[in-house]
């Protein structure tokens, strides 16, 4: 795959497109094809405009013009506009770092990623564009509204190796939980259950199944009418800690989609999913190395 021609923007790579085939002939024209493809979301006159002002590059680093004619397998790099985004009004903090890695804590409501409604939001982009770490990417995922330790890596052919101990569950992870308190449920708990999430759907279910996804809870310690929990997840599925907490009887503080979603509006920052990633350990592939991380983030009680 080439390199992209185009420089980070705020820390934000360019949109990378490969031409499709078309036996059909459907797309005379690079033109054509942009038009076709996103002229619906933007508007034709937006495309139009984007291939005047040469926004998009093929792998040489030239403007494609719209007149050009198609080739299927072309690459092409091109920036999206970007959309006025809300600021997450907390700072990501970094943990450690050295020449290879990089733990952030990151806060309630920042996305890791970019995606969705959420790019210049999220934390890969601030660190990259605050600490100069262009290729700086993550090694796994934490949920947007979930706040605490995720493990970046600085250089590009690094990933793989820690993307696998996550794949591989050769991380173990721990999570603090504030939820309400029950006498009834039995404590501590192995929870094992089948997780699906649909695309475009807010939240994840049970379904009948093979378990995919297992999680120890524990009681820390007793709030009144609430609790503080220990969360051990074996696996990694999406909202699974939430996922499970909700189907004992004890979800999660503030959560906007369990047991019920919440409608979509404007954040509420005074009112963060009391879920926090505490501690990452792992051994370092390359040193070998028995690496314990801790979160500097804590979270607060209910009310």
């Amino acid at each position: 795959m080439p390199v992209a021609p185009l420089a980070q923007r705020d820390g934000i790579d360019p949109v990378r497109l490969r031409l499709p085939p078309d036996p059909e002939g459907a797309w005379p024209t690079v033109g054509a094809y942009l038009l076709g493809r996103y002229g619906g979301a933007v508007g034709a006159e937006r495309v139009g405009a984007m291939l005047d002002a040469g926004r998009f590059v093929g792998a040489d680093g030239r403007a494609a013009a719209g007149s050009e004619p198609y080739e299927p397998g072309r690459w092409l790099w091109f920036h999206r506009d970007p959309v006025a985004e809300e600021r997450v009004p907390f700072e990501i903090g970094v943990v450690y770092r050295d020449e290879r890695i990089l733990v952030a804590d990151k806060p309630h409501f920042l996305a890791t990623t970019p995606r969705g409604r959420h790019v210049t939001e999220t934390a890969v982009a601030r660190l990259r564009a605050g600490l100069g770490l262009p290729a700086l990417q993550p090694a796994h995922r934490l949920d947007r509204l979930t706040a605490g330790l995720v493990l970046f890596v600085v250089r590009a052919e690094d990933r793989g190796a820690y993307q696998l101990l996550f794949k591989e569950r050769r991380v173990r992870k721990e999570y603090e939980a504030v939820a309400a308190y029950d006498p009834g449920v039995e404590l501590p708990v192995t929870v094992r259950s089948r997780i699906e999430k649909e695309r475009g759907v807010p939240a994840a279910r049970e379904v009948p199944g093979e378990p995919n996804a297992v999680s120890r809870i524990e009681l820390v310690e007793r709030l009144g009418a609430f609790g503080r929990y220990r969360l051990l997840p074996e696996t990694g599925k999406t909202h699974q800690l939430r996922v499970h907490m909700n189907a004992l009887g004890l979800p999660i503080l503030d959560d906007p989609l369990y047991p019920v979603v919440r409608e979509d509006g404007p954040e509420d920052f005074r009112r963060p999913l009391r879920l926090l990633a505490r501690t990452l350990e792992f051994t370092d592939p390359f040193t070998g190395e028995e690496r314990r991380f801790g979160t500097r983030l804590s979270l607060s009680g209910p009310g």
